[in-house]
């Protein structure tokens, strides 16, 4: 007996499937971001999350880390190596506990940030500028609520 449905489609129309879309968007962006940024400052494009996440957030966790931007832990213990091997990051044993390291920038990493940022904002207004302010507002408020929403999928 089968579990299909005979009423759902057999494929995906890839210009409406949500999931899709947003996968798409996002590995394109990463994908010209990972270039210009190893082009123009050195690092790639998860190193530039961790950055941002530290710029934000000093002193965290890898496995905060890993809940934030939703990176595999893996990546992350290796990014965050190439980073201290960088000097852009120190790592220090957490005074709760001890078990714990925490990340936090350095002022090189700091002084990389405040370059970066500046790339990155560059891209997003360009990125956004086909929408009005209104719209702007809106698509933040639906990809907030979207990433949400994640944590309710199975």
């Amino acid at each position: 007996m089968s579990d299909r449905n005979p009423t759902l489609p057999t494929q995906l129309d890839l210009e409406r499937y949500v999931p899709g879309l947003i996968t798409f968007l996002a590995n394109k962006l990463s994908a010209g971001a990972s270039n210009l940024y190893r082009k123009e400052f050195g690092v790639g494009i998860v190193e530039w999350r961790i950055i941002a996440l530290l710029a934000v957030e000093n002193n965290i966790t890898a496995n905060y880390i890993c809940s934030v931007i939703g990176l595999d832990k893996a990546l992350v213990s290796r990014t965050v190596k190439n980073l201290k091997n960088q000097q852009l990051v120190t790592l220090a044993k957490s005074k709760a506990d001890s078990r714990h390291l925490l990340i936090a920038l350095t002022a090189r990493g700091t002084e990389l940030h405040s370059h970066m940022i500046k790339v990155a904002l560059s891209r997003e207004t360009r990125l956004l500028e086909v929408l009005s302010q209104e719209e702007k507002e809106t698509l933040i408020n639906l990809l907030q609520r979207l990433n949400n929403q994640v944590a309710e999928l199975k």
